[in-house]
Formats: structure tokens, C-alpha cells, sequence
């Protein structure tokens, strides 16, 4: 396993439709592997493989503490039932690094998907798990948490990284 390096925002790459996965194969699960391994080092919850850059519709998530990992891996999730009542969570991003805002989103998901040996599987989500799948599923469609928010914020927040990850790109001799 290996950890991979994020993207973070405004890279382009992130804003990429991820494409959908013929099959589940050591490659794929190696894959999964490497993003678990990158999601705890982070530390986060949910990574989408768009986010170490590879346009893949996989996504991987641990809400367990840290004693006790309990991963998911999720490869083509498609949302097929979404609750008509909303909750709302203050969310970050590890692509969107220390911004956080309240995002109201279904409280409620059914999702279908592969795990990780291929095999098909529906889940059944409430609360902060149906928030942090669709948050993650937002990212195979080039969507962060950020394009929720006001334009202004969205904006400031933009421009905030932007100096930041120029900041970190400057070479001192």
C-alpha cells in the first residue's frame, strides 16, 4: 500500500466525470487500497479516487473510530432512492483543505455498487453515511462540497487555497 499525494482545489483535474470501472481486479482493489491507506493517513472519512487523481468511479469511506476501522469500498455507486428530507452537517473536504460550511443533503440513500471483490451490493444510508456517500459520489461528477455554497463564499474560499498552494509552491534557496 501507498499513500498517494491529494489534489486540491482549484486543480482542474477535480472538476473531471469520472468514468465507470469494467472490473474489479487486483489493480482496482490495490486501488482501494492505496486510497484507504491515504484517507487515514489525511486524516478524513471518504476519498474518491478523482481526488489522487485518477478518474475512476471509486470511492472508499470509514466512519468507524480509529481502534476499530470498518472501511467501504464502493466502485460504480449510483444513488437510486433519495430521502425528500434533508439534514445538514458542516462537511470539509480533504481537496478543500481546513474550509468547512453546512451543505443540507437527502438524509437518506440507497445506493447500488460494487464492493471490493466485485461483488454487486445495495446499502441503505442515514445521517452522516448517506451525507458523506453522497459527498464522495459528488466528486466523480467534478462536484465539491464548495459549489453548494454562495458564490461569494465560494469564491473567497477559492482564492484562499489559491494563495496557499502558491505559497507552498515557492522554492527557497
Amino acid at each position: 500500500m501507498a499513500i498517494r499525494k491529494i489534489l486540491t482545489e482549484p486543480d482542474p483535474f477535480l472538476r473531471q466525470i469520472s468514468h465507470d470501472i469494467e472490473k474489479v481486479d487486483d489493480e482496482i482493489r490495490k486501488l482501494m487500497d492505496d486510497m484507504l491507506e491515504t484517507m487515514y493517513a489525511a486524516p478524513g472519512i471518504g476519498l474518491a479516487a478523482i481526488q489522487i487523481g485518477l478518474a475512476k468511479r471509486v470511492i472508499v469511506i470509514d466512519l468507524s473510530k480509529e481502534e476499530e476501522k470498518k472501511p467501504l469500498y464502493f466502485v460504480n455507486p449510483k444513488v437510486i432512492i433519495k430521502s425528500k428530507n434533508n439534514c445538514t452537517y458542516e462537511e470539509g473536504c480533504l481537496s478543500v483543505p481546513g474550509q468547512f460550511a453546512e451543505v443540507d443533503r437527502p438524509d437518506e440513500c440507497e445506493v447500488n455498487y460494487l464492493d471490493y471483490y466485485g461483488q454487486k451490493k445495495k446499502l441503505k444510508a442515514k445521517g452522516l453515511l448517506a451525507t458523506c456517500i453522497q459527498h464522495e459520489m459528488d466528486h466523480l461528477e467534478g462536484i465539491l462540497f464548495i459549489d453548494y455554497l454562495s458564490k461569494l463564499k465560494k469564491n473567497y474560499i477559492v482564492k484562499k487555497l489559491s494563495k496557499q498552494k502558491k505559497a507552498l509552491e515557492r522554492i527557497v534557496v
